[in-house]
């Protein structure tokens, strides 16, 4: 599958697909827990439902989570990593880490996040 990348640059191509403002947000939920539509709308970022549809959807495309469904009626899905997805942690622990050293008022993550290893 071709991918519509600016560049080889690795770090641009990184950004191509996660760089907009959600995406490593709800990758954030996904890497503690959150797996279901209605668990990404709670985040306090207050995503809409039309953005995080097609975030979610993007993120599908782009091999980062797989949908399955749990529910039929009305059908419902839930959202899991991919080891694709998955290998981004490292990434949000990092992007944590430089927050908090230089941003004081940001979130400290618990300790089960920050020393979580790759699955």
């Amino acid at each position: 599958m071709e991918r519509d990348h600016r560049s080889g640059c690795p770090i641009a191509t990184t950004l191509d697909i996660v760089g907009d403002r959600w995406t490593l947000v709800i990758l954030r939920d996904m890497l503690c827990g959150k797996s279901r539509f209605s668990d990404f709308m709670t985040s306090p970022e207050q995503i809409t439902a039309s953005v995080l549809t097609d975030r979610l959807a993007r993120m599908e495309r782009e091999g980062l989570v797989v949908k399955k469904t749990y529910q039929l009626r009305p059908k419902r899905y839930e959202y899991r990593l991919t080891d694709k997805g998955e290998a981004l942690l490292p990434v949000t622990q990092a992007m944590s880490i430089w927050a908090n050293r230089f941003m004081p008022d940001t979130w400290t993550p618990p300790e089960s996040y920050m020393n979580r290893d790759i699955g």
